[in-house]
């Protein structure tokens, strides 16, 4: 089977309301970034892949098998919906005991896999741990446990990283690296910066379509020569907002440097600067330069 991910056409309404329209994927190994702000149906599209809901039209396809044949859908993917929840009471060993145990795995299978994969998301010092004692972090690191204690071969992941603290943010980043070195790993999320850290294909979705599908390095591009910083005074700041795509403001007291999008230089002074992926993700949704 092929180690990949083929969207051909899908969409999704919920009565009058279309969340998804035609949108057309290949994903492929290594991780793959679907970014968009709330409420574009990253969440929908995420819930299709793992047989959550069902689609309106379209095909997926996930490593050769149609997403209709649910149960062999799921014996193959691993899923970290957003807001996952543990039984509070319970030890992360037993919390993840337990959901091998609803997987289907046997006592011989779960004595040996709980213990591994509470070492690999580096929780076997907290194995006694209550989940409800657990930080943010520490239980989005269970929840990768749990997703990956059978071994699939697809990982989906819908905005991980959110209230996560910056070290915390980090550490779980890298823990998906290191997971998608021989699966799909999709991470679906609005937080441009986990993106940049860790994505070389992406797609951007935005009122339930497709407007970006590329490398990184490609979304770079589009804002290649259009970003500038200039230092203007507090009382020019609004106008400039009106007027520019602003992405970055730093004040200096009564002074601001501001980052500022636009096709030729805003103003006298204004200095050319390299691009950054939140800068080329603005002027994609927003399309704003003077």
């Amino acid at each position: 089977m092929a180690a990949q991910i083929q969207i051909h056409n899908l969409s999704k309404s919920f009565g009058k309301k279309q969340a998804l329209r035609q949108v057309d994927l290949t994903i492929g190994e290594g991780m793959f970034g679907l970014l968009g702000p709330n409420g574009a149906g990253k969440t929908t599209f995420m819930k299709i892949l793992t047989t959550l809901l069902r689609k309106s039209e379209g095909e997926v396809v996930i490593c050769g098998v149609p997403v209709e044949r649910a149960t062999e859908v799921r014996r193959m993917t691993g899923y970290l919906p957003q807001d996952f929840s543990m039984y509070g009471n319970m030890s992360a060993q037993e919390a993840l005991d337990y959901l091998a145990a609803l997987s289907g795995m046997s006592r011989a299978q779960r004595r040996e896999k709980v213990p591994e994969m509470l070492e690999k998301v580096n929780l076997l010092e907290q194995k006694s741990t209550r989940v409800k004692a657990m930080s943010g972090g520490m239980k989005r690191r269970l929840g990768i446990a749990q997703a990956i204690i059978h071994d699939p071969r697809v990982i989906i992941v819908d905005e991980p990283t959110a209230g996560l603290d910056p070290e915390e943010r980090v550490r779980f980043r890298n823990l998906l690296c290191e997971i998608a070195r021989d699966r799909i790993v999709l991470l679906s999320t609005h937080i441009v910066g986990d993106i940049e850290a860790t994505c070389e294909n992406i797609a951007v979705l935005n009122k339930g379509e497709v407007i970006f599908r590329g490398t990184v390095g490609e979304l770079l591009r589009s804002v290649e020569g259009k970003v500038y910083t200039v230092e203007v005074s507090a009382r020019e700041l609004e106008a400039v907002k009106q007027r520019y795509l602003v992405t970055g403001i730093l004040n200096t007291g009564s002074t601001a440097n501001v980052k500022i999008i636009s096709q030729e230089p805003p103003f006298a002074g204004a200095k050319l600067c390299d691009a950054d992926v939140e800068d080329a993700y603005m002027h994609l949704m927003h399309g704003k330069t003077s």
